[in-house]
């Protein structure tokens, strides 16, 4: 089972919920196809046609930045927390 941390502009995505726990683990991808089943919208502002993280969609397991472990492929071990951040621009 893993954990995802929803932030406040994917929440009317989630339900409002700021946490989400899904049956999955070996990888980001897995995880996110897991959320895309009970949350589709949701995993539509996270990743692209693809199936690839959006440019602007940082995604953390554990704290650890998955880009810099593989992307969508990154290990995600059972019981851990997984952070969704999207940026944010402004002046």
């Amino acid at each position: 089972m893993v954990t995802v941390l929803v932030p406040g502009p994917l929440r009317g995505e989630a339900g409002g919920a700021s946490r989400l726990t899904v049956e999955a683990a070996g990888s980001v991808g897995a995880v996110l196809d897991a959320l895309a089943d009970s949350w589709p919208r949701l995993a539509r502002r996270i990743r692209d046609e693809r199936g690839e993280l959006r440019r602007y969609v940082n995604v953390y397991v554990d704290g650890e930045d998955c880009r810099h472990a593989g992307g969508v492929a990154a290990p995600v071990a059972d019981g851990a927390e997984v952070q969704v951040l999207p940026s944010v621009a402004g002046g």
